[in-house]
């Protein structure tokens, strides 16, 4: 009979360490991997650049059509960009006007 209570009497005093060490160990798996984690926010991180990015060539083209359009205005009109605009859109040129084609992917406009 003391065997059996020797082996019970280190099994109650190995439980506590060893609920600890799950608690921990859960703890720090999901640190890591969790919804929360170290990779998760690395993972958004990149999200966030790759946002940025795109953001950075929203304004640029926003920045260059408005550039565009300011050209246009009536208080400060400017003669060649709205003879450029209107022979565009109209498809006309003059006779002694050179006309260079290009492929429909390498618009000027």
């Amino acid at each position: 009979m003391g065997f059996w209570r020797a082996v019970k009497r280190r099994v109650k005093a190995a439980v506590p360490p060893l609920l600890f060490m799950g608690v921990a160990v859960y703890f720090v798996w999901h640190s890591t991997h969790g919804e929360r984690g170290t990779e998760a926010r690395e993972a958004r991180r990149a999200d966030i650049a790759g946002a940025q990015q795109q953001r950075a060539a929203a304004v640029a083209d926003l920045e260059a059509a408005q550039r565009r359009v300011n050209g246009l205005r009536g208080e400060r009109l400017d003669p060649d960009q709205l003879d450029e605009r209107a022979r565009a859109l109209l498809n006309l040129t003059t006779p002694n006007e050179i006309v260079i084609p290009y492929a429909q992917g390498q618009r000027l406009f």
